[in-house]
């Protein structure tokens, strides 16, 4: 009978994930200066450097580990089967797009506030794996349910409930991760390959 053994199947999906445990560690055991300090991020000076590296960072930072365990939830299950199908490089420009553009958003529009959390980057993977199935001049229906169960959700909880949840980044993450998924799956039909 062969052993048993474990597999670094997803590297960028666990790296990714062991990144987000270690900022929201780092967070915790500082007294969540880190966090402030690096894994988050609000209005800031242009003038200030750590600004832009948060616009990328704060999809790291966690508010606790409830916070973490339901991102990680979505992002490990959905996560392996997205890099499998479009490679790393795609999938990391998939989350480096969704943290630059809920980023920068939250900042225009919510200046007082912080935003972190990888919560945008798990709605992306939820819509981009809706395109899995996706064929040129249609729309798959799974799409289409989707977008209506998940986006509509966060429409209507961002309009009827009062929270601390960013409704909003999960919107800009889900249409960036549509968007990915249509362009990705038209590259492929139209006989470009992926950048892998």
């Amino acid at each position: 009978m062969r052993k048993l053994k474990i597999s670094f199947n997803s590297p960028l999906v666990l790296g990714f994930s062991l990144a987000c445990a270690a900022a929201t560690l780092l967070g915790s055991v500082t007294g969540e200066s880190a966090t402030a300090l690096l894994f988050s991020t609000h209005a800031a000076p242009l003038t200030d450097p750590l600004m832009y590296l948060r616009l990328f960072t704060h999809v790291l930072g966690h508010a606790g580990l409830a916070h973490l365990v339901g991102n990680l939830a979505y992002i490990l299950l959905l996560g392996p089967a997205l890099e499998e199908k479009y490679g790393w490089k795609n999938l990391l420009l998939v989350i480096a797009v969704t943290a630059l553009i809920t980023g920068v958003i939250h900042n225009l529009l919510f200046p007082r506030t912080i935003l972190l959390g990888a919560s945008g980057v798990a709605f992306a993977f939820i819509l981009l794996t809706s395109f899995t199935e996706f064929r040129e001049g249609e729309i798959p229906l799974t799409v289409i349910l989707v977008a209506l169960i998940y986006l509509g959700q966060q429409i209507w909880d961002g309009l009827t409930v009062r929270d601390n949840v960013s409704n909003l980044t999960h919107v800009l993450g889900g249409l960036v991760g549509a968007g990915a998924g249509y362009l990705l799956n038209r590259k492929t039909l139209h006989g470009w390959s992926a950048y892998r």
